[in-house]
């Protein structure tokens, strides 16, 4: 069973993805932070270390591109690979996140069998988690 942690402000977003990874339910566990310092403290400070992490960009607090460059900064925690959520597409936010580490990159669909279909493919694609075995 692969551990993922989703990490978005939105409510709407978060009960989005939630709903898939629910129907996947036999493969994955899920657990949410709403903004990156949030994130970030969990991790430091407790033992918790996902297989994954979901990264909203556009967040208060600390924000999506902080978190990742501190993410992978930080060498007990810099394995876990993160799939990058945005409501944008924009060409050079997307090569930015991914030179700073990002696994990957994923625009948000606005309907769930999309979604559904992205992120069984990410999880259910071992290379993704290389780094993290």
């Amino acid at each position: 069973m692969k551990s993922l942690f989703l990490v978005d402000d939105d409510e709407d977003d978060r009960d989005f993805f939630l709903s898939v990874f629910d129907m996947m339910r036999d493969r994955v566990t899920c657990d949410t932070a709403t903004n990156g310092l949030m994130a970030w403290e969990r991790l430091t400070q407790t033992r918790y270390r996902p297989d994954m992490i979901f990264l909203d960009l556009n967040m208060p607090v600390l924000n999506g591109k902080d978190f990742l460059k501190k993410l992978k900064g930080h060498p007990d925690l810099q394995h876990i690979p993160v799939i990058v959520l945005s409501t944008s597409s924009n060409e050079k936010t997307i090569h930015e996140v991914l030179d700073s580490g990002a696994a990957d990159f994923i625009t948000k669909p606005n309907k769930l069998s999309i979604l559904e279909q992205r992120l069984k493919a990410i999880v259910d694609n071992p290379s993704y988690f290389q780094d993290a075995l």
